[in-house]
């Protein structure tokens, strides 16, 4: 894979049967769809995934299905834990099953101190081939990944990206600020952050919104890192009343809701996460057909 990484990655969600079964054939029809859409890579079992609720067979079974669904997309494969040798079990099964990167959660609960910090992503990354992203999401975690941390991690050969979903643009600007030296990605894992976060030197997003609006999210990053900074912010505020109605409950819930009024899946999410709550789903309906009767942007190429 080519790092480091630039564009759209839709963070996928998992599609279930009425019986919460993974249903394979939608998912694959979903990395197709993307695929045409012209995004520049796919992201599954992340946290819009449910990856939280699937068995390791499930995740291996998911990266390998979304694999083989595409043709020239890469496949960044969620693989986090917050234990060190089960996050390696995970990044090894998804290099076997055909993933060309991994996106690793920072551990989640018990909360390590730097040097754990180091060590963990260290390990995983001594442990397979691929390209590895630094996942850093609080509200998930309980716990920022240091700066320091993460310009350290950054000198890795195999580490070679961080998804910034912590809200904190001044965080995210001195990770941008203290990695310039290296092969090193910033992505923005805060959809209505990704134009600030691209304005600072960003080079894309790994996205939820992108689920639904592969080709507006395109237009918009493709603008901004082309520097056409006025048609980025067009698109930015075409999307943001959408994006507002895909957080007001627990993600994926609503972008699941978004996905089967789209019919692209029907609206399971896997216990303890419920269905978007009735008087919600107007709102989220009026912001999809809203966003919807805007032209369809072009994907730069």
């Amino acid at each position: 894979m080519t790092t480091p990484f630039s564009g759209v990655f839709p963070a996928m969600t998992t599609p279930f049967r009425e019986d919460r079964s993974i249903d394979h054939d939608r998912l694959a029809a979903d990395a197709q769809r993307l695929e045409a859409a012209g995004v520049d890579g796919l992201v599954p079992v992340g946290s819009t995934g449910e990856s939280a609720t699937l068995t390791h067979d499930e995740h291996a079974a998911v990266v390998e299905t979304v694999v083989d669904a595409v043709d020239d997309v890469p496949v960044i494969a969620g693989a986090g834990s917050n234990a060190t040798h089960e996050a390696v079990s995970l990044a090894e099964d998804a290099e076997a099953a055909g993933a060309d990167a991994v996106l690793l959660i920072s551990p989640y609960y018990n909360k390590p101190e730097a040097a754990g910090y180091l060590d963990h992503y260290r390990t995983i990354a001594d442990a397979i081939d691929l390209p590895s992203i630094v996942y850093n999401v609080p509200s998930r975690t309980g716990r920022n990944v240091p700066v320091d941390v993460v310009a350290e991690l950054a000198e890795h050969p195999t580490i070679r990206g961080y998804k910034a979903a912590s809200g904190d643009l001044g965080r995210v600007s001195e990770v941008i600020e203290r990695t310039s030296d290296e092969q090193f990605s910033v992505l923005s894992g805060d959809d209505g952050l990704t134009l600030p976060i691209c304005s600072l030197g960003g080079t894309g997003t790994i996205s939820v919104v992108a689920n639904v609006e592969p080709e507006r999210t395109g237009a918009m990053v493709g603008a901004a890192l082309a520097g056409h900074m006025d048609r980025a912010r067009d698109l930015h505020y075409e999307l943001a009343p959408l994006v507002r109605e895909l957080f007001v409950e627990t993600n994926p819930i609503p972008v699941t809701e978004a996905m089967a009024i789209r019919e692209d899946h029907p609206p399971h999410v896997r216990s303890p996460l419920t269905r978007l709550s009735t008087e919600k789903r107007a709102d989220l309906r009026e912001a999809l057909a809203a966003v919807a009767e805007e032209p369809t942007p072009e994907v730069p190429a």
